[in-house]
């Protein structure tokens, strides 16, 4: 398949946080068409070994592929950490692959040298060390600092945030000397631009706050000027697929897309 500027732009995440992406995506390229699928019957990757997170995202990759999308964003940072290298061999030229880890080292390299970065994320992402190898095999001057923040995902699904539980946490994870000064922290997981503006007042303009889903969809851009793939017809209207659906998470989508949507069912195995 050669992809053509109105094939979709496909999105996918263990859930429905990379929903944060897609709204980043639809801001930013407003005539695209996206398809997205959350894989809810295996969330959260996170907790799920290399083998199994390549083994969904290559059946998530042929849901995409079917649908003819031109580009397929992993919304995802477990996904994009263990799949991306695998997709985009498997994919080949039938649709060009983004992570959302990538896109925001090339943000570090391009204004962030010899500057203290903070990452905060799940489990996962942080104990992956994926972000510091990436700096190192580019050798850049940053001195990087993490920390695992696995509570934040889970109370923002739960709709616990800018109130006084939120901020409580927040600070508490942010003052932990693990961090000390930052000039910036990187948001390293999809649920957090939805508590993006707590953390900027947590730091009080001292240090920037990076949301990786902005940094994934301003390289998708640069990605379809560049290949001649930006679409200049009307969108279709969205499709949002889950491999497992529940009324809890279509009521939580609308946190994520800032909009309603309708979820459609869609079993990886049938």
């Amino acid at each position: 398949m050669n992809p053509s500027s109105h094939h979709p732009i496909g999105i996918f995440d263990s859930g429905i946080g990379g929903l944060t992406v897609a709204h980043a995506i639809k801001n930013i390229l407003p005539h695209e068409t996206l398809i997205y699928f959350g894989d809810t019957a295996h969330l959260p990757y996170g907790d799920k070994s290399e083998a199994a997170i390549q083994a969904y995202s290559i059946k998530i990759a042929n849901v995409l592929l079917a649908k003819k999308c031109k580009v397929i964003v992993i919304a995802c940072h477990s996904a994009s950490s263990a799949s991306y290298e695998l997709l985009k061999e498997y994919v080949g030229r039938e649709a060009h692959i983004i992570n959302v880890i990538d896109p925001m080292i090339d943000e570090l390299e391009e204004h962030y040298k010899n500057a203290t970065v903070g990452v905060i994320g799940t489990k996962r992402t942080i104990q992956s060390n994926i972000y510091s190898k990436k700096i190192q095999e580019k050798k850049l001057p940053i001195q990087l600092r993490t920390l695992p923040t696995p509570l934040l995902a889970p109370m923002i699904e739960e709709g616990f945030f800018n109130n006084q539980i939120s901020k409580e946490i927040i600070s508490q994870y942010l003052s932990d000397a693990a961090l000390g000064r930052l000039d910036a922290l990187v948001l390293a997981c999809t649920h957090y631009p939805l508590i993006k503006n707590e953390i900027e007042e947590y730091y009080q303009g001292k240090t920037t706050v990076l949301d990786s889903s902005l940094a994934a969809a301003r390289t998708l851009h640069r990605y379809l000027s560049s290949a001649g793939l930006i679409n200049t017809s009307q969108a279709e209207t969205p499709h949002f697929f889950v491999s497992d659906y529940t009324e809890s998470f279509e009521m939580a989508t609308r946190l994520f897309f800032g909009e309603a949507v309708k979820l459609e069912s869609y079993p990886l195995w049938h």
